[in-house]
């Protein structure tokens, strides 16, 4: 692994036409869960085999399992039922979850563990353990049992938590917690923040949080509280105007961030060397040790040679900075 400029990505992989065929069957019942699952981890080994081709540092393991984001742990948790279909963005649908009593794990803790494990086995490269923060499950989510909007975010941070526990026990040392729903109110950021604390609590790993698409001026500096080693924030998408408002706010010494430099919700791939003004313009504001570089978000938006081709375009770029730099 590299000692300067690490690269990763955010979570999720396009699914192959495979697996979605797979999935498709077994909800129709014409093939097992046995059967789904050996088409899950073959697409897994897909997106190990492309991180490895392309030099990346930190891996994740695609997400092959889960379809939304945060209605994969209301499916699994205890305390959800599904509304009909509910637009999320363009013309992708998720069942919204709809919280109907006290929320738990019942028999699911360790949900994410055995995806994280058969992925581990596949590469001695780390590999993110991937949740959804209890803020963005909260937002993202109908409440029709709890008095407020608090109670239920408290009891999701514990329920997050031990999931994190459950992977870090393991063999995890990189557990992200997604919270793209974090700048949804700016009032309740202080609620985002105590939350997270729960969460990240005695965690022997890298804690980081993702956050996408966020109105970040409203959230800044406060954002900077949230108890996480790393903020992973995206930059591409908007031709890294989050960079003109990050140099507005001393960057906390103790944090690291993992700059988004490729927009995924974008055809178009990104220039070698337009992702490497992004990266020095960042560096005139965060240190180098604490500069990584991935996608903007999950590039489960793309196809299979877009995600490949934007990865290859940010490894190659993050290559050429090194070599321009010394750094080894």
């Amino acid at each position: 692994m590299a000692k300067h400029l690490l690269t990763t990505s955010v979570g999720s992989f396009p699914k192959p036409t495979k697996l979605v065929a797979a999935r498709s069957q077994f909800r129709r019942g014409q093939i097992s869960a046995t059967q789904l699952r050996e088409a899950e981890e073959e697409a897994t080994r897909q997106v190990i085999d492309l991180q490895e081709a392309l030099g990346i540092d930190i891996f994740v393991h695609g997400e092959m399992e889960r379809g939304d984001m945060v209605a994969y742990f209301a499916e699994h948790w205890q305390g959800f039922s599904q509304s009909l279909p509910v637009r999320s963005y363009g013309n992708r649908y998720y069942k919204k979850p709809i919280v109907e009593n006290v929320v738990s794990l019942g028999n699911s803790l360790g949900l994410t563990v055995e995806s994280w494990k058969r992925a581990s086995q596949l590469t001695s490269h780390p590999i993110k353990g991937m949740l959804t923060g209890p803020y963005t499950i909260c937002d993202w989510s109908f409440n029709a049992h709890y008095a407020d909007r608090r109670s239920l975010v408290m009891d999701l941070a514990q329920l997050v938590h031990e999931e994190a526990v459950a992977l870090v026990n393991a063999g995890a040392k990189y557990i992200q917690i997604d919270e793209p729903a974090i700048s949804t109110r700016v009032d309740e950021l202080d609620l985002a923040i105590e939350a997270m604390d729960v969460v990240t609590q005695g965690l022997d790993a890298t804690t980081i949080s993702h956050i996408c698409y966020g109105d970040f001026e409203k959230i800044l500096p406060g954002l900077y509280d949230l108890p996480v080693d790393q903020l992973d924030l995206e930059a591409a998408n908007q031709h890294f105007a989050l960079l003109d408002l990050l140099a507005g706010y001393p960057w906390p010494k103790s944090k690291e961030l993992a700059l988004g430099v490729v927009d995924v919700h974008s055809h178009r791939i990104e220039s070698i060397d337009e992702i490497k003004a992004g990266i020095r313009q960042a560096l005139e504001i965060v240190p180098l040790d604490n500069l990584l570089i991935d996608p903007d978000c999950g590039l489960k938006t793309r196809t299979w040679e877009e995600a490949e081709a934007k990865l290859r375009v940010m490894a190659r770029a993050v290559e050429e900075i090194r070599e321009e730099d010394g750094l080894r």
